[in-house]
């Protein structure tokens, strides 16, 4: 789950990271009355979305006066960025910039841990830094029985900083940033840029963070903060309803038992030529609800050409999932094509169950590919 800037911003806040004075904004009007409240000579006017990139695309502007103010807050709203709508931006300081550098907190499945990054080359381009010049970003590893301990913290504010002033404010601002990280659940805890200021200081001018969505039950404050998109929301509903859904943008459908052989099911159809549309995993169940439920979620998919039904019977027998199709598909009317490949337990029957009906059956999962595909028009 991600969260927008000015609300990870007084995250960070309330764990005495320091951050710059801003003030949320809705409309041009509340954006000059912010900059008259912050009393300051400039101001940036910064878009809210969840993505990255707002700089490049025109959702960062400073102002020096009232009217600049007014003309950036009117352009920046309802701008569109990568999809984003823009409905409200955070009007903040202007500080006076000496240096800027690149801090953040991620989980490392590799080491298993929390790993803290870190780089003197912060600001808009962090990701060509990665790219092109991978040796300017500084990663540490934080034993997650012992935390981020005041050594740590130490070498990697020389990482940073040549001025033991400056790495005696960087040592507690890490400390800060690992423990609002662990309390919250967080997945990324970024702040780009660090900034440090022409009198000394340090402060987080932005801020970004994302959390671990199965750990939200223990953050009724974070949860409160979820704006899903749709494509969220589906999969929030799918999951209500006792499945799990990932949209995936291709033109064939899937429906499948067990996560493994979904993502076994993608490969196969991508391997074939053709683009999954989805991951659907409806677990271990012929319930005919279900799988109406779940072929509703499928047909509602505009790009959606025709629909691969993978059922594995173990537990589940093949036949009563024939029959739960069969009773699902009484009450829903299409006619896109729906391939159907049944194998294990009663598959002999299930097939059996299944001729003379619409749908296009299969043995084999090369088979079931190869018709979906062909079904699909590529």
């Amino acid at each position: 789950m991600k969260v927008h800037e000015y609300q990870a911003k007084g995250i960070f806040a309330s764990y005495g990271v320091p951050v710059d004075n801003s003030i949320l904004c809705k409309t041009p009007q509340e954006a000059v009355e912010a900059f008259k409240k912050l009393g300051t000579e400039r101001c940036v006017v910064k878009a809210q979305v969840h993505t990255g990139g707002r700089g490049k695309a025109g959702g960062v502007k400073l102002a020096s006066n009232e009217a600049e103010v007014l003309q950036h807050a009117t352009s920046i709203l309802g701008m569109d960025i990568k999809g984003f709508t823009v409905d409200r931006i955070l009007v903040g300081e202007a500080v006076n910039i000496a240096a800027e550098y690149y801090v953040s907190i991620v989980i490392d499945r590799k080491s298993k841990g929390a790993i803290l990054m870190l780089s003197r080359e912060g600001g808009m381009d962090i990701e060509a830094v990665a790219k092109e010049t991978p040796e300017k970003i500084f990663k540490i590893a934080i034993d997650p029985s012992v935390g981020l301990t005041d050594f740590k913290a130490r070498e990697a504010a020389f990482k940073l900083f040549d001025d033991m002033a400056q790495v005696k404010q960087a040592v507690p601002l890490f400390q800060k940033l690992y423990k609002l990280f662990v309390g919250k659940d967080a997945s990324l805890a970024e702040i780009n840029p660090l900034v440090l200021t022409k009198d000394g200081q340090l402060k987080a001018i932005d801020a970004k963070m994302t959390f671990d969505n199965n750990a939200l039950y223990r953050h009724p404050d974070i949860f409160a903060m979820f704006e899903p998109t749709a494509d969220e929301k589906k999969e929030q509903e799918a999951k209500d309803k006792g499945f799990s859904y990932v949209n995936l943008g291709g033109e064939i459908g899937c429906m499948v038992n067990g996560a493994g052989l979904a993502m076994a099911t993608m490969d196969m159809i991508k391997l074939y030529g053709g683009n999954p549309a989805n991951f659907l995993d409806i677990g271990g169940s012929s319930n005919p609800q279900k799988i109406v439920e779940a072929m509703k979620l499928l047909l509602a998919d505009k790009h959606v050409r025709v629909v691969l039904i993978n059922i594995f019977g173990g537990i589940t027998r093949c036949d009563d999932v024939a029959q739960g199709l069969i009773e699902a598909f009484k009450e829903l009317k299409t006619d896109m094509p729906i391939v159907i490949r049944l194998t294990g337990t009663n598959e002999k029957e299930g097939r059996e169950l299944l001729k003379g009906t619409k749908f296009i059956v299969a043995e084999t999962m090369a088979e079931a590919g190869k018709k979906a595909v062909a079904a699909a028009g590529y």
